[in-house]
C-alpha cells in the first residue's frame, strides 16, 4: 500500500481544534468512493465549511463512520494531500492545508457554477416576520463601547469570585445524574424557596415558594409576561419613557403599547385611563422607573391598584434594582399592597451580582401559575441547574445580603461623583434626575440637542452614553442622557465628563 506523504514539523503550525466534520452523504451506485470523498472536501474547504489548520478524521476513523473499506479514503486523502488541501503533521495528524491553492479553488467554484444548471435566475424572496423587522434597531454604537458610563453594567471587579467559584465548585464536583438532566421549568426548589424568604424581608413582597418562577432575567421575565398574559390586539400599557425591551416583548405577542407618561410622580394612571381604560396589561418600574428615576407614589399605586381589580387587568411590576436605595430605606413592593392578586411582581441578580449569570425570578399568583409555567416552558425549558444550586448557597450562606451592602455604599459613593463631575464640567448643559437610587441616571440636554449624535459621537472617543429619547415611542421626544455608573471608578467618572463635555458643546452650541 501506499503512504501517505511525509510528515511536517507541527511547531510553527497554527491549528484549529479538530471537530465533527459536516456529514459526508456517499451515493450508491455513483462515482467510485475515493472520488466521491476528495470532491467533498475539495468542495468542504472552498465553501469554508473546513477551515485552514482544522484537523480531519483519520483515515481509520473516517471508514469506520462512513462504514466503508479504509482503502478509497486512503486514496482520496493521498489525493488530497498531492493537490495541496490537506498536510500531515506530526503529533497533530492530518489538517486542512494552511494555504489553500488558489487555482484549485477558482476551479472549484467555476465547475459548481457551471454545474449548478438548475438554480433559479432570480432567487425567492428572503422574508422575515413583521415582527423581527420591527423590532430590528438601527446601529447602537454606545453598547459596543465598554467604558464609562455603559448602563446596566455593575462593579463586575468588586464581585466575590473566589468565593463564586468555590460555590460552583462544589456543586460540580459533586453533580449527579439529576443536576445533569432538564430541571423544573418553574426553576431549582431550594433557590426559590430562598428567594420568597429574602422578598418577604426586603421587598414586602407576599408569596411563597410554590409562586416563584425563575427566569433568565428581566427581558426573559418580560417575554413570559407578554405571552401568558396578551393576545394580539390587546392593549397594554407601558410607561412614557420606558425601558425599551418592553415594546420588544409586547410586539412578539402582536398587542399594542399604549404608552402613559410619566411626571415626578411616576406613571400617570389617570392619564391610561383616559387613554385605555381596558388596557389588559400594564407594564411599570414603580421603585425607581427607568429612565427618569421617579418613584410611584402612595396615591398612584392605590389608584392602580383599584384600576387593575376593577377592570379585571394586571400589572407587572418590573423591580430591576430595587436593592440600592441611597437617602431612604428601599421602596416597599406594589406586590406586597396588592388585596386582589392582580400584581406579577418581576426581579433579576444580573444588576446585583454580574449579567451573564442569567438568572432571575418572577412572582406570580397562583390561578396563573400552570399558564406561566406552560409559557416558561415552551420557552426554553429550563434554567442551568448548577447555577441555581451555587446561588441558592450564596443567598443562603449570607454572601448576597453582604455583597448588597458593600455595593451600596460603593454605588452611593460613585453616584455623589457623577453629580460632582456633571456640575463641574457641564453645570449649564445637564440637569441630572433620578438619582436616589439605582445604578444609573438621566440628565436632560437643552431642547432640541439631538442626543442620539451626542451618544454616536461620544462612543467613537470611548465614552458609553445612552440616549433618552431612544426610550420615548414618538419623535421629538425630550432629550438626554442616561448615565450608567456602576462600573465605573470615581477618577474614571470625573474623566469621562470630562471628555463629554467636548462632545456636547459642539451640539449645543
Amino acid at each position: 500500500m501506499a503512504t501517505l506523504p511525509a510528515r511536517h514539523d507541527a511547531k510553527n503550525m497554527q491549528r484549529v481544534a479538530a471537530s465533527l466534520l459536516p456529514p459526508i452523504a456517499l451515493e450508491t451506485g455513483g462515482a467510485p468512493i475515493y472520488v466521491q470523498v476528495s470532491d467533498w472536501f475539495r468542495r468542504a474547504i472552498a465553501e469554508g465549511q473546513l477551515r485552514p489548520g482544522q484537523r480531519v478524521p483519520s483515515t481509520r476513523a473516517l471508514a469506520s463512520e462512513l462504514k466503508v473499506s479504509r482503502l478509497p479514503i486512503f486514496s482520496a486523502y493521498e489525493q488530497l494531500h498531492a493537490e495541496g488541501y490537506l498536510e500531515t503533521f506530526t503529533g497533530a495528524g492530518t489538517c486542512v492545508a494552511a494555504t489553500i491553492p488558489q487555482a484549485a479553488a477558482d476551479a472549484l467554484r467555476r465547475k459548481t457554477r457551471r454545474g449548478a444548471s438548475t438554480t433559479p435566475a432570480r432567487p425567492a424572496a428572503r422574508r422575515m416576520a413583521a415582527r423581527a423587522t420591527a423590532m430590528a434597531a438601527p446601529p447602537q454604537m454606545w453598547l459596543e463601547t465598554q467604558g464609562a458610563f455603559r448602563v446596566g453594567v455593575p462593579a463586575l471587579d468588586r464581585f466575590p469570585l473566589r468565593t463564586w467559584s468555590r460555590l460552583i465548585h462544589r456543586h460540580a464536583r459533586h453533580a449527579d445524574a439529576e443536576a445533569l438532566a432538564y430541571g423544573d421549568p418553574m426553576g431549582y426548589l431550594p433557590l426559590r424557596e430562598a428567594i420568597a424568604d429574602y422578598l418577604a424581608v426586603a421587598r414586602a413582597v407576599r408569596a411563597d415558594a410554590s409562586q416563584v418562577l425563575i427566569t433568565a432575567g428581566i427581558q426573559h421575565g418580560l417575554q413570559i409576561c407578554a405571552h401568558a398574559l396578551l393576545d394580539p390586539g390587546d392593549e397594554a400599557w407601558v410607561e412614557e419613557p420606558c425601558y425599551s425591551g418592553t415594546w420588544q416583548a409586547l410586539a412578539t405577542v402582536g398587542a399594542v403599547a399604549i404608552q402613559v407618561p410619566v411626571d415626578r410622580d411616576g406613571l400617570d394612571a389617570a392619564e391610561g385611563l383616559r387613554r385605555a381604560s381596558s388596557a389588559r396589561v400594564a407594564f411599570i418600574t414603580p421603585s425607581h422607573q427607568f429612565p427618569l428615576g421617579a418613584t410611584l407614589s402612595a396615591a398612584r399605586r392605590i389608584e392602580l391598584l383599584q384600576w387593575a381589580a376593577r377592570a379585571g387587568s394586571w400589572i407587572v411590576e418590573d423591580d430591576y434594582d430595587s436593592e440600592y436605595r441611597f437617602d431612604s430605606k428601599p421602596i416597599a413592593s406594589l406586590q406586597g399592597l396588592d388585596a386582589d392578586a392582580r400584581v406579577i411582581y418581576m426581579g433579576t441578580f444580573s444588576k446585583v451580582m454580574f449579567p451573564a449569570l442569567r438568572l432571575g425570578y418572577l412572582v406570580v399568583p397562583k390561578d396563573l401559575l400552570p399558564g406561566f409555567r406552560a409559557c416558561r416552558d415552551a420557552m426554553d425549558t429550563c434554567s442551568p441547574t448548577l447555577s441555581q444550586k451555587a446561588l441558592n448557597d450564596f443567598i443562603r450562606e449570607g454572601h448576597f445580603a453582604r455583597h448588597i451592602r458593600r455595593m451600596r455604599g460603593l454605588y452611593a459613593a460613585r453616584r455623589t461623583a457623577l453629580l460632582d463631575a456633571i456640575a463641574k464640567h457641564l453645570p449649564h448643559t445637564l440637569q441630572a434626575t433620578g438619582a436616589d437610587a439605582g445604578m444609573q441616571l438621566s440628565a436632560l440636554l437643552p431642547d432640541g440637542t439631538d442626543d442620539m449624535a451626542v451618544s454616536q459621537h461620544a462612543a467613537q472617543i470611548g465614552v458609553s452614553v445612552r440616549p433618552l429619547s431612544q426610550c420615548y415611542g414618538h419623535p421629538g421626544a425630550r432629550s438626554g442622557l442616561i448615565f450608567g455608573y456602576g462600573s465605573v471608578d470615581e477618577r474614571a467618572i470625573d474623566a469621562g465628563v470630562r471628555s463629554l463635555k467636548r462632545v456636547v458643546q459642539q451640539y449645543t452650541g
